[in-house]
């Protein structure tokens, strides 16, 4: 069996879950034999006459579950990992764990509309099991006298009518919307009429439509066969696949842009007759871009700015509201869904359906915390003061050759590009392999700025035009030790004075932009980092006022790290032995630097001119 899960047995699972919420949220209780999850009497608002009860096969959350609360739903009724509940669960829901009294207050309000004492609306997805589970559910609840009402919401455009046929679409991640609206609009003191009417309104008017990159696995399942024709190689994705690892329309080989326009046009094309459920023509559209529970928060955000762009920019859609979040899964899919709601009128004399969409709730599940000010204020200003500190650097009449500089400096940058292939082999082995990614960026910035602007020959003035690169282009670790020596070598620059930039004012310079560095870092030489390759360079331009000397005995202390057992740096808690295999791929790459800034790279046991 396959155990990589935590609680990789899902008779235990699915219960923990639902207990997790009344733990999260004290308004909640969870009735265990049922597997109900429902609001604790008093908690939600007293207008309220009708409720929601919605519900699923586990493996889908925060959907149902981590929905339930005021404003949204009052009832969720849990199955197991990706199998309906049973009818029986789902009576029990509708008879006994939401209110059925008539909590009207005093002075009349709400919404509206109907006189009835109340009811109960129950919203199902368009799945064989769930609709007839459910439907029996309803029908016994209904024999027993309960005012209830069924809405199924099938919103998925992976699968077009033709392969469809009578099953009709199936329901993903729109269907939150019609819990969301409808949940308000309940909570305001509607009739069931009025919320049933404005749920299958919302229903009607949305279009979804997933894209995974693998099937899901199930926890208590055996491990998924790589030779299976299901299974997705390395770059496949899925078009459509559905929330219980459902085929979709397509598997293709595409980067995110084309597979966005592909999902769009499922959705959009009015010419796709097989596709083309909903004419998407409001002046409103509501934008839902659901994490199917494996993308990464950063990745979803590159996600979402790829689907506004395509909307605006193919379509002239400009969403009234962009949500985006984990709202229904797939257990751990890596995958999205697209959904767009087309606003309609609703034509019951109350609030919108934006207006119901922006209406406060409090459920865990739900995460779309902007208000509707911020939304309607549309605040378009921004801060365009410059946001460096300090103006142009003045010439300090520290001079040196800039032609000669500027060659020296080009060879050394582009040494450093060079080893990049061997720094991040180097530090796949001992650290997380970005190593040589970061000085090779760092590098191909201050290239192309020499390039475009050349040195001036004050050797004040081009470093401080050099250090803002650095800062910006290197990140992590090495990225701030650079700038933290940089920025102390520049003010020692600038308190030496007009002048001759010899090898002896660098050594200098070095060497107090080393005691600063100390300041900030414990790292020290025999510590298998960077500063193993710093210090001597340093030491030998101080003795000798030679580079190539100083680039050599660097380039021997960073092949003297090889072995070195580290104190500091991600090699500590990695551990194992790589150490003994590799040098340091910072003191590697630094050393790397001065032989191009020397002009001479290894050979054998010795040197040779580049």
């Amino acid at each position: 069996m396959f155990t990589k899960h935590f609680v990789p047995s899902p008779t235990h699972l699915v219960p923990a879950a639902l207990h997790s919420l009344t733990l999260t949220n004290p308004g909640l209780a969870v009735d265990v034999p049922n597997k109900v999850v429902y609001r604790r009497p008093g908690y939600g608002p007293r207008s309220q006459r009708v409720h929601i009860v919605s519900g699923g096969g586990s493996g889908h959350e925060p959907s149902f579950a981590g929905m339930v609360g005021p404003g949204l739903l009052s009832a969720a009724v849990a199955g197991t990992i990706f199998a309906s509940p049973s009818a029986e669960q789902v009576r029990a829901a509708i008879m006994s764990r939401v209110d059925h009294s008539s909590r009207e207050q005093g002075g009349g309000g709400g919404t509206g509309g109907g006189d009835d004492g109340g009811g109960v609306l129950v919203t199902v997805m368009n799945y064989t099991g769930d609709v007839l589970n459910f439907g029996m559910g309803v029908e016994k609840a209904r024999a027993a006298g309960v005012n209830v009402e069924m809405v199924v919401v099938g919103d998925d455009v992976g699968v077009g009518r033709a392969k469809a046929g009578k099953v009709g679409r199936r329901g993903i991640a729109g269907t939150v919307l019609v819990h969301k609206i409808s949940g308000a609009l309940a909570a305001q003191g509607a009739s069931l009429e009025q919320v049933a009417k404005v749920a299958r309104l919302v229903a009607d008017n949305l279009v979804s439509v997933g894209a995974s990159l693998e099937h899901v696995h199930v926890p208590g399942r055996a491990k998924p066969d790589v030779n299976s024709p299901e299974y997705l190689k390395d770059g496949e994705v899925e078009i459509g696949m559905g929330i219980h690892n459902e085929q979709g329309s397509s598997r293709e080989v595409v980067e995110l842009p084309e597979l966005v326009a592909k999902m769009l046009a499922q959705l959009l094309d009015p010419n796709d007759k097989d596709r083309a459920f909903v004419n998407v023509n409001s002046n409103e559209v509501v934008l839902l871009v659901n994490n199917l529970g494996g993308v990464s928060v950063l990745e979803m955000g590159g996600i979402v700015t790829e689907v506004a762009t395509q909307l605006e920019k193919s379509y002239n859609i400009r969403p009234v509201r962009i949500l985006s979040g984990t709202f229904m899964t797939s257990l751990n899919g890596l995958g999205f869904s697209i959904t767009l709601l087309n606003v309609v009128n609703t034509d019951i004399g109350g609030p919108s359906m934006i207006e119901l969409l922006d209406y406060p709730c409090e459920a865990t599940g739900w995460s779309a915390p902007i208000s509707k000010w911020t939304w309607e204020e549309r605040n378009v200003a921004t801060r365009e003061e410059d946001a460096s500190i300090g103006g142009e650097t003045r010439p300090s009449g520290l001079k040196m050759d800039g032609t000669t500089a500027q060659q020296a400096l080009t060879r050394a940058l582009e040494a450093v590009v060079a080893a990049e292939p061997e720094v991040t082999r180097y530090d796949t082995v001992v650290g997380d392999g970005d190593c040589g990614i970061g000085l090779k960026r760092g590098a191909e910035a201050i290239l192309n700025y020499l390039r475009s602007h050349g040195l001036s020959g004050d050797a004040v003035v081009d470093l401080a035009n050099i250090v803002p690169i650095v800062e910006k282009e290197m990140d992590g670790t090495s990225g701030a030790i650079y700038a933290i020596f940089l920025n102390a070598l520049l003010a020692a620059l600038k308190s030496h004075g007009p002048g001759e930039a010899s090898p002896q004012v660098w050594a200098k310079a070095l060497r107090r932009s080393c005691d600063a560095l100390s300041r900030y870092t414990p790292a020290r030489p025999g510590d298998r980092t960077l500063v193993d390759a710093l210090y001597p360079f340093v030491e030998a331009m101080e003795k000798t006022g030679d580079v190539k000397q100083a680039a050599e005995a660097a380039q021997k202390a960073a092949e003297g790290t090889k072995g070195m057992k580290p104190s500091l740096g991600r090699t500590v808690y990695i551990g194992g032995s790589g150490f003994e295999q590799v040098p340091d791929p910072g003191a590697w790459g630094l050393a790397s630097f001065f032989l191009g800034l020397a002009g001479v790279k290894r050979v054998d046991d010795g040197w040779e001119k580049l």
